[in-house]
């Protein structure tokens, strides 16, 4: 094959790949992009919840004179995780109740009968705000609910009348 028939058949060929060129799809250039950062955020802070269960002594009897009554509540503490915390409870709700002697008192209010609460068992250490030898439970939050028992006694004593006997506590969490 010699030149000129090479460059013919170049020439005759030439219009139909232009044809082709010209039928196909232009090639779309690839999108524009940018991006931003941004950051994320969260501050956790040291807090704590506390809730409280009824201590109930139940019902005492005549042999209350020689015997106790041994009876349990507890508290519910909800700190963040790592949070240090102190309970402490004051003496009760009735006039003359002491931390050293809590008393509760009747429908008839000069009625009334010694009890008392402990950080670790009933007779053990006295629960109070840490002055006059009472003791307060110090905890560190694990970002779930904690319970504390709160370990009452109503100790023997005189049998007193016939009556219902109540006192209102008030815990206190310090964080």
């Amino acid at each position: 094959m010699n030149q000129k028939s090479v460059i013919r058949k170049l020439l005759l060929a030439a219009p139909a790949a232009c044809a082709v060129l010209v039928m196909m799809p232009a090639q779309a250039s690839p999108p524009t992009t940018k991006t931003a950062t941004f950051n994320v955020t969260l501050s956790v802070i040291s807090d704590c919840t506390i809730s409280a269960t009824a201590l109930n002594f139940g019902t005492a009897t005549s042999a209350l004179n020689t015997t106790p009554i041994n009876h349990n509540g507890s508290l519910s503490v909800t700190c963040t995780t790592g949070t240090g915390y102190t309970l402490s409870l004051d003496a009760g709700s009735i006039s003359g109740s002491t931390l050293a002697s809590r008393v509760m008192a009747g429908v008839t209010p000069a009625n009334t009968v010694s009890y008392q609460l402990y950080t670790d068992s009933p007779g053990g250490t006295v629960w109070g705000d840490g002055t006059n030898s009472t003791s307060t439970v110090p905890g560190t939050g694990n970002g779930n609910a904690q319970t504390i028992v709160v370990y009452g006694q109503v100790p023997a004593q005189t049998i007193p009348p016939v009556d219902s006997y109540s006192s209102t506590e008030t815990a206190t969490i310090s964080f």
